[in-house]
């Protein structure tokens, strides 16, 4: 009998704990495991989803850092050469002596292209060329050529022309410009001969710059051109070759002709002024030099400045250089250009 209770009992108690194995309580607990795994699958989710939005972030941070890396050797390569690169020498300044040897190596070259330099004024003794270099300021020595035939025809001696009537005069030089101020000053310059040099004209600096409308660069003209009297004559084409070749900076006339002057013999001063004078009249243009057709562009410090196409330079020669006429209506014999036309048909 209590064999069999106890049976029992063992059988119901197995029955019971095989029941709770597999009733709500499994699941119970089954539900409280799977939260779990839901928020572990939502933090992947994140995760993945980070990392496929900073992917591309990281993609461009990696291609800039990638260019900057291909840049800086580029800019290191370019900038390295300018930093051993060593400064550029700077040219000595030229020595008087090298100087004056320059200077003088144009003088002979510019002898060579130019053996017949002359005055470019017509006239026949020194009182024609005393009146023409002063009616020839503010305009061109051919101007004045065309002019004075008419003028010394009238009045062929300074008697004559202190006696003018001014308006006479300056109806016939009125093709010059500032023809009543050159009537002033022609007409008194004939005057001052008349009565104190015996109507000759003086052989002297101190003398000829006395006169009304006379300077030093018409002194040095009529002594250099009519008494054969050496003078360095200093107008606007030779103040201007002078400055681009260098042989002085000076601008004011006087100190150019001082310093000019220290370059060369006094045999040369003269000759030396036709030869430049000619030389930028025909070739070293104030606005537009032909530097492709100048014989002496080795020697030019200045060279450059001007036309360098041999061809094209060609085109800006000027009187006979260029194949036209000259300045004057009775050039010299060995001019080898064209007289110029006279003033009727010009």
């Amino acid at each position: 009998m209590s064999t069999k209770k106890t049976t029992k009992t063992t059988a119901k108690t197995a029955a019971t704990k095989t029941t709770a194995a597999t009733t709500p309580p499994a699941k119970s607990a089954a539900k409280k495991t799977a939260p779990p795994a839901k928020k572990t699958a939502a933090p992947a989710k994140k995760a993945a989803a980070t990392k496929k939005a900073t992917a591309p972030a990281k993609k461009a941070a990696a291609t800039k850092k990638a260019t900057a890396a291909k840049k800086a050797p580029a800019a290191k390569k370019a900038t390295a050469p300018a930093a051993n690169k060593a400064p550029a020498a700077k040219k000595p300044p030229e020595s008087h002596a090298a100087l004056v040897r320059r200077a003088r190596r144009i003088n002979r070259e510019l002898a060579d292209v130019y053996s017949y330099a002359h005055p470019e004024l017509d006239f026949e003794n020194p009182f024609e060329l005393l009146v023409a270099t002063v009616l020839s300021a503010q305009t061109t020595d051919l101007r004045v050529n065309q002019t004075t035939p008419r003028l010394f025809a009238k009045y062929p001696t300074p008697e004559d022309l202190a006696a003018a009537v001014p308006e006479e005069v300056e109806e016939l030089i009125r093709p010059t410009g500032f023809f009543r101020a050159k009537t002033k000053s022609i007409m008194g310059l004939a005057k001052a001969l008349r009565d104190d040099f015996g109507g000759e004209v003086p052989g002297r600096i101190d003398d000829l710059v006395k006169l009304p409308g006379v300077g030093r660069k018409t002194a040095f003209v009529v002594l250099g051109n009519a008494f054969g009297v050496p003078g360095i004559t200093v107008d606007t084409h030779f103040g201007r070759l002078v400055r681009r070749w260098k042989w002085t900076e000076e601008t004011d006339p006087v100190k150019v002709e001082t310093a000019v002057a220290a370059l060369f013999p006094k045999s040369e001063w003269t000759m030396l002024s036709h030869r430049v004078i000619f030389h930028g009249r025909r070739i070293c243009h104030s606005r537009k030099p032909a530097c492709g057709a100048c014989p002496i562009a080795p020697l030019c410090p200045s060279y450059g400045e001007g036309e360098t196409d041999p061809e094209k330079a060609k085109k800006l020669l000027k009187y006979e250089m260029g194949g036209f006429p000259g300045q004057r209506l009775k050039p010299p014999p060995d001019y080898p250009g064209k007289p110029a036309p006279p003033l009727a048909a010009g």
